[in-house]
Parts: structure tokens; sequence; C-alpha cells
């Protein structure tokens, strides 16, 4: 049985990992052809930008991640109308909340470019972006939603080949918008907003399989579920945490060093995505499997499912921070396309330091997502708004006093570091009462 059980969290984890994996490298591929067709200037302004497709993201997660665990819970015992009716709410609050960002978007796109630090030319190409992300968040949203539901519906393959091919046609888009086109910073962004348009038209196939027990139920049931924010709403703050950091680190990097600190910050950011969504992937692999054991009441594969999660989160960091340590140069001038020394040197530095958080970093997403595919949404809860808000804002403010550029550093990992002690006494606290 635990044999069964470790196959199948394989799987099930490694299919996420790398569709989660070339969910961010969207972002990776912009980062890489705007620095090779706009330079510094195009990076700070993509940084300056980037954080609204976190917001955009972490409504998506929170529907979708939170509908998924209700949809698996009620699904494997047995009642299967009540979980296609939590599937019908979820699709009906991602087209509520897209339509909200989309007119926000429209309207208010100039005045976020500038609140979020963009000026100058900087604030042209921003606001090209973030107008369009937000245009587009409709997909975006739709897509993470879907791609939580088929993956509670026992076809975790299918949403990985979605997530591959949407990326793999960013990639390619990219390269044709920017280069033979020369549609610049729109280029970037518009190749983005289709990918998650082609993963939809992919996953479109699961509501046509014989087997398919996901359903889109014709009914006037609510438009809101209180279930799926409280089971969501970690996943939101998780991904609204990347927001907030790049929103803090870019402004303070702007003050103590210039465009050309958050052109290095933008590097590490972006890089920083990539290795995040190892961690997503692991966890949102383990998610529908702990929901159905503990939908169940399986106690004792919950346990080793989390084990299994941690385990892989602290060896996939392991050879993360190896290869960044000892490369860390090669690394940071892919995306140092004027060749800047002061670049090098800044996002060089934050490498090093800063990729240590990732050992805390990635358990703490595990725990998270481990504690919410069990109904424990305070205890979730608490983590999340931990690493989004409460410590992340005033430990980097202290730490930048201290040390200026190197404190931005510093201060993700102590953070990290602090809410992975929280973390470890509340799964101690939880184990105890399952």
């Amino acid at each position: 049985m635990t044999d069964r059980l470790f196959k199948k969290y394989l799987k099930y984890s490694s299919l996420n990992v790398l569709g989660m994996m070339s969910i961010s490298g969207y972002i990776l591929a912009d980062t890489f052809f705007i620095a090779k067709a706009l330079g510094a200037s195009g990076l700070a302004a993509l940084n300056f930008s980037i954080s609204i497709v976190s917001v955009v993201n972490a409504f998506g997660l929170m529907i979708g991640i939170g509908g998924g665990a209700n949809y698996s819970i009620h699904k494997s015992r047995g009642n299967l109308k009540k979980a296609n009716e939590i599937f019908t709410i979820a699709v009906k609050m991602a087209m509520l909340v897209s339509s909200a960002i989309f007119i926000i978007g429209l309207l208010f796109s100039k005045n976020l470019a500038g609140i979020l630090g963009a000026g100058g030319e900087i604030h042209v190409m921003a606001n090209i972006y973030i107008k369009t992300i937000m245009l587009f968040s409709p997909f975006f949203i739709l897509n993470n939603v879907v791609l939580c539901f088929v993956r509670n519906d026992n076809d975790p393959k299918l949403p990985m080949i979605a997530m591959v091919v949407g990326s793999i046609s960013n990639v390619v888009l990219d390269y044709i918008f920017m280069f033979p086109l020369e549609m610049g910073m729109f280029g970037a962004v518009i190749a983005t907003s289709i990918a998650p348009i082609i993963s939809l038209g992919i996953l479109s196939r699961h509501f046509l399989k014989k087997d398919t027990t996901l359903e889109y139920l014709n009914t006037k049931k609510d438009l809101f579920n209180l279930k799926i924010v409280k089971l969501g709403i970690s996943s939101f703050i998780t991904e609204m945490a990347s927001a907030v950091t790049l929103i803090v680190f870019n402004l303070i990097l702007l003050n103590q060093a210039g465009n050309l600190g958050v052109a290095a910050y933008a590097i590490i950011a972006n890089i920083a995505l990539v290795i995040i969504s190892i961690y997503t992937g692991i966890s949102q692999g383990m998610q529908p499997l702990t929901s159905q054991e503990y939908g169940i009441g399986n106690k004792h594969n919950i346990k080793k499912l989390l084990r299994y999660a941690i385990l892989s989160s602290l060896a996939a960091t392991a050879v993360i921070y190896l290869y960044s340590f000892f490369n860390a140069e090669f690394i940071v001038n892919i995306f140092n396309n004027e060749g800047s020394a002061k670049i090098t040197k800044y996002a060089a530095e934050g490498v090093r330091i800063y990729f240590l958080g990732f050992f805390f970093a990635g358990i703490n997403i595990v725990v998270s997502a481990y504690l919410a595919s069990i109904e424990r949404a305070r205890e979730s809860f608490i983590i999340s708004v931990l690493r989004g808000v409460v410590l992340i804002v005033p430990v980097v403010l202290i730490m930048s006093y201290l040390f200026h550029t190197r404190g931005v550093w510093i201060g993700f990992v102590i953070t990290e570091m602090i809410i992975f002690i929280i973390s470890n006494y509340l799964i101690k606290l939880t184990n105890k009462n399952i």
C-alpha cells in the first residue's frame, strides 16, 4: 500500500511540477526576450508590472485550489452532485472576479503603473503590460480554475500537457512578436496572454471523455461559496505574497540603487518564480491525494503524503542552491544583455543570499497547502498571511536599513525562517488532532 501511495504521489507531483514550471516559463521567456529587445529599462518595466500577474493568478488559484479540494472531498465520499455544484459555483466566481479586474484594467492601468513605482519611459511600457494582463484576466483565472478541477477529477496528465503546450506557444510567440514583428513590450505580453487560451482549449478535452465525472450544472445555484474561499485563501495569499514582495523590494531597491537595482531584482525575482513553481507543483500534486485520503478518513496516509512532499521540497532546494551558488554570475548574465557590471554585482550577491530562503519557503508552501487540503483553513491562513504581509514587510525594511541592498536579500531569508518555525509548530498540533 505504501509503495502504491508513493508511486501515485510521484506521478501527481512530477506532472504538476513540470506543468507549473512551464507556467512560470511564461515570465522567464518574457524576461529573456525583453532583456534582449528592450534592455535594463524593459526589465525594470516588467518587474514593476509582474506583481499584477501574481494578483490575477492569486484569484484563479484561490477559486481553483479551494474549489478543487472541496470537490475532491465530496467526490471521495460519493456525493457527485454536490461536487459538481462546487465546480459550477467556482466557474461563476471566476467570471465575476475576472470581470471586475477587466474593468479596473481598462480604466485604471496607468494609475496602477504609477502606484507600483514606474516612471518615464518605464511607465509607458509598464502600462502596456499591466493593461493587457488585466484585459485577458478572464482567461488566466478560468485556466487556473479548470486546471485544478481536472487534476482533482483523477486526470493529472492533461493539465500538465495543457500547461506545457501553453508555455511552449508563449516562447515561440514571444520571439515572433518581439523580433521579426518588432512589437516591443506589447508583443511580449500578448504572447503571454494567448497561452492560457491555448491551455483551456486542451483542457476542454477532459469534458469529452467517457469516464469524466466533472460536469458544469445548468442551475441557478449561488454565485459564491465561502468554503471555496476558506480552503483557497492560503493559496491566494501565497501568490499575493509574491506581489507584495515584488512591490516592497522594488520600492526599496529603487530608492537605494535606482533602476539598475530594480533590473537586478527583476532577474532574481523571475528565476525565483520558476523555483517557487516547483514547490507549488509539489503541493498541488499532493493536494488531491491528501483531500481524497482525508475524505475517507485515512490519517496514516495523510501524514505519509506530507512527509513525501517535504522531502521532495528539500531535495529540490539543495540541488538548486548548490548550482546557483557556484554559477550565480553565469545565471545572471544570461539576462544581463547590456553587460552592466552593477547589475551583475547586485544580482549575483542576491542569488547567493536570497536563495537560502528557499530551504524554508519550500516547506512553508507545502505545509500551507497540506493544511488547506485537510480543511484546516485557519492554520493554513496563518502561515500564508505571515508570508504575504505581516512579517516580510517589516523584516525587509529593518534589514535594508541596517545592511543596505544586501539587507533586502537577508530579510527574505529571515522571514521564511521565522515562518518555518511557526509551520512546524502548527503541523505538530494539527497531526495530533486529526
